[in-house]
């Protein structure tokens, strides 16, 4: 019987892997690429956020579902956006604020995590644009007799009827589940898990109608696009003014919506979940750093008093 309980103990252990010092890697690895890889991965992930937008308002168009399922289908085809972030590889501002791990280790500089998410902003704001230009020139907006364009406008139009708080609480909100859904895929190396990993995540937020900012970024200007350019044949074909649209302009998404909301994903990603995590683990480490002077102390007190 000691035999076994002896060789139980002497049999491997895979070393837990501590997804805070892998969340420093990944913050320090943001701010060592270039500027150009850094803006370039930027777009792209711009794009992809972009595309997974489409693919939702492709998805509950015309659903006759109810409406909890229709938008639980909807976030996890959104979800094909993080999906590809993860997988071929961009740079995501709602992702990159977990650097703030790397710079409470004092890895990174205030200049330097400032740049990073400056540029990393600026990337995914230039995918958006570019992918809103594509998709209006493509004429989506007329499919389903007009109904793509017209969820589009509608739910642009939502998204600057929140307040500015609320606009603000719903980015934090957002970018917990979206932190935590990367945060998640630290514990795998195997693609296809971090692919599953990310799902649920992402399909809870857009579902319960959580703000994400660089998402925004193409869909309000995606239905002020259609407002604005769209042939006045296709609002009379369904019926509506383009009146009912008239606070679909540029200065409203910036300052009811864009600002907030991003401001709510920083805290969100960047505080509770990034910092958060990092606090709890220092606090973890200094825990066990001080049970193993103390120990040590102990230890050294016992032989002392053996000597005498």
């Amino acid at each position: 019987m000691k035999v076994n309980d002896q060789s139980s103990q002497n049999k491997p252990q895979s070393a837990k892997i501590n997804l805070t010092q892998v969340a420093e890697g990944y913050g320090l690895d943001k701010v060592a690429k270039s500027s150009w890889q850094s803006f370039g991965l930027a777009i792209f992930a711009g794009a992809f956020i972009a595309l997974a937008f489409v693919f939702y308002i492709t998805v509950t168009t015309g659903s006759q579902g109810s409406w909890g399922m229709t938008r639980f289908i909807g976030g996890l085809a959104f979800s094909l956006g993080l999906i590809l972030v993860v997988v071929c590889g961009g740079e995501l501002f709602t992702s990159t604020v977990l650097s703030t791990v790397a710079w409470a280790q004092k890895k990174v500089t205030n200049s330097d995590l400032v740049k990073t998410w400056g540029r990393v902003y600026a990337g995914n704001f230039v995918g958006a644009m570019l992918m809103v230009l594509l998709i209006f020139l493509a004429g989506m907006y007329q499919l389903d007799g007009g109904r793509w364009g017209l969820s589009a406008l509608n739910i642009a139009q939502h998204k600057l009827h929140h307040s500015w708080t609320q606009a603000f609480v719903l980015g934090i909100l957002c970018n917990m589940m979206v932190c935590l859904g990367v945060w998640m895929t630290f514990a795998t190396k195997d693609v296809l898990t971090k692919v599953v990993l990310v799902m649920l995540p992402v399909a809870m937020f857009v579902s319960s109608g959580f703000e994400h900012s660089i998402a925004n970024m193409f869909m309000v200007p995606m239905g002020i696009a259609i407002h604005q350019f769209a042939d006045p044949a296709w609002f009379e074909a369904l019926n509506i003014s383009p009146d009912k649209y008239a606070d679909l302009t540029v200065m409203n998404f910036v300052f009811n919506n864009l600002i907030p909301v991003t401001l709510g994903n920083i805290v969100g990603g960047g505080v509770f979940v990034g910092l958060g995590y990092w606090l709890v683990d220092n606090a973890g480490l200094k825990q066990v750093a001080t049970k193993s002077v103390n120990s040590t102390i102990d230890q050294s007190v016992d032989s002392g008093s053996k000597v005498d």
